[in-house]
């Protein structure tokens, strides 16, 4: 993954466990002490957010433990490589067509952001400017062209870049 992205995954932990974590265990004490604890609501409401919050401090922990971090900024983007933003030509229709190629985590296909592992990014992998590939999927083949390879920070062209008010669980 990217700097950004464990950045990213980094910052979320750090304020689900300090920040959130406590906040809402505080409500569960509070919930706790207006008495019988099994028609409780909130109390119920406030044990649940925290079991969700311990479950994903563990897949954050997992993920920020595997990562492995990759500067695409010191690639020179020649040829197809993680981080290259690729302008491809779609042979058969005639369409261009654009892809970032990022980590798992990191993906947005909608927007262009491609895992590095999908079958179209595992076809670009090492092609130069020029270069002609055929991509077989399940229902046919596509040929593309390549027209242009860059680097682009992911987070410059990332639509739904994330905020700690999106970590809470209000």
């Amino acid at each position: 993954m990217s700097i950004e992205g464990y950045d990213l995954l980094t910052q979320e932990f750090k304020y689900l466990l300090e920040v959130e974590k406590p906040k809402v265990a505080s409500e569960k004490l509070v919930a706790a002490a207006q008495g019988d604890r099994s028609e409780n609501a909130d109390y119920h409401a406030a044990k649940e957010k925290l079991r969700f919050i311990d479950k994903r401090l563990f897949y954050l922990n997992s993920m920020i433990a595997k990562s492995q971090i990759v500067d695409p900024s010191i690639y020179s983007h020649v040829k197809v490589c993680f981080g290259s933003s690729v302008k491809l030509l779609n042979i058969e229709s005639d369409e261009e067509e654009s892809y970032t190629l990022c980590g798992v985590l990191e993906t947005e296909p909608e927007n262009g952001l491609i895992s590095i592992h999908s079958p179209i990014a595992k076809a670009l992998l090492g092609k130069s400017v020029g270069d002609e590939f055929v991509l077989r999927l399940p229902n046919g083949k596509k040929e593309y062209e390549i027209l242009e390879i860059k680097y682009e920070n992911i987070f410059s062209l990332k639509k739904n870049i994330r905020t700690k008010a999106d970590f809470s669980f209000h």
